[in-house]
């Protein structure tokens, strides 16, 4: 319990209101429950929400330690009230989640709550699963990312072995994970593989594909096939022989058939929020001991929903194939 005693300057203030300026990684939705379970109490009693609050009250908060630190990055997930995720499975070592076009991994210069990492930590901490405070604690980190404007398949770990042995299985290419996006026209051929050379450019944030090496450029192999074509656009899925920093997009548009809704590769007219690219299958197989995730090895998930399948390829058997 807290202590907090009304200043001049705070005279005349809402209840809830001067709890959310006094406490601001307590989510509103929380603050109103706490006051109606009496666990804020106005010179000893109960007070409702919009009580006025008088120079010289005595405050007392029956309200959780952490909720008084000062917000970070660190502590962010406690400002989230009810956690967004798409849950596609879970056990006591790893979450496999859905994350929707939009919302970006981890924390940046445009968003520090609506994260995924921010989600999941919400989203363990309210089960009483998982707590910073707690000597050693493991905070939840994600094993692979997935851009802002993408969705599909995000691995979390939920334990130090899991990541360990995740990311070690990531390195060895010892999983699988499908891509499904949308281009305009038809590839020739309709199955293949597209090989080149991707340069980053940090002034515009992008890469640039050479058909040879040039230096500090990288290796980008993808393997596609066209599961429809219909409207003058192709649906394809693709598998990442490498995986780098905007392969799919980059190499598409090199070959002349960029993402539909890809304004920075592609057609900024095809007015189209998110660019149609998911990351829509994973499978598991370890070929070598996997420790606390071997129940996963020759498993497969898959999202059976995406968006821009729907839109442009209505009654299509495609997650099927």
């Amino acid at each position: 319990m807290k202590e907090f005693t009304i200043g001049p300057n705070d005279g005349g203030q809402r209840l809830d209101r001067w709890l959310a300026k006094a406490l601001p990684l307590l989510p509103a939705p929380l603050a109103q429950k706490y006051i109606r379970l009496k666990r804020v109490k106005v010179n000893g009693k109960g007070a409702k929400r919009d009580a006025r609050l008088q120079e010289g009250d005595l405050l007392q908060l029956y309200i959780n330690d952490e909720f008084f630190d000062t917000p970070t990055p660190d502590n962010a997930f406690l400002r989230v009230d009810k956690p967004r995720l798409d849950i596609l499975y879970e056990d006591e070592h790893l979450m496999l989640l859905n994350k929707r076009p939009g919302m970006v991994v981890h924390p940046d210069g445009s968003e520090q709550v609506n994260t995924l990492i921010t989600h999941i930590q919400a989203y363990l901490y309210q089960k009483k699963e998982w707590s910073p405070r707690w000597e050693h604690a493991f905070a939840p980190a994600l094993c692979n990312r997935i851009d802002r404007n993408t969705g599909g398949i995000v691995i979390a770990a939920k334990t130090a072995e899991a990541l360990r042995v995740m990311n070690q299985k990531i390195r060895d290419r010892e999983l699988q994970k499908l891509y499904l996006c949308v281009v305009h026209g038809a590839m020739e051929p309709r199955d293949g593989q597209l090989k080149g050379y991707l340069l980053k450019d940090g002034d515009r944030a992008q890469v640039k594909v050479y058909d040879k090496p040039v230096p500090g450029a990288r290796t980008a192999v993808t393997l596609y096939r066209t599961l429809e074509v219909r409207n003058g656009l192709s649906l394809m899925e693709c598998d990442l022989i490498t995986g780098r920093t905007h392969q799919i997009r980059a190499q598409f548009a090199a070959a002349g058939h960029p993402l539909l809704g890809d304004g920075k590769y592609g057609r900024e007219r095809d007015r189209r929020k998110f660019q149609a690219l998911y990351s829509y299958k994973l499978r598991f197989a370890f070929t070598t001991g996997a420790g606390c995730l071997e129940p996963l090895n020759g498993r497969e998930w898959t999202v059976k929903n995406v968006d821009f399948v729907e839109e442009y390829f209505p009654g299509g058997n495609h997650h099927e194939l």
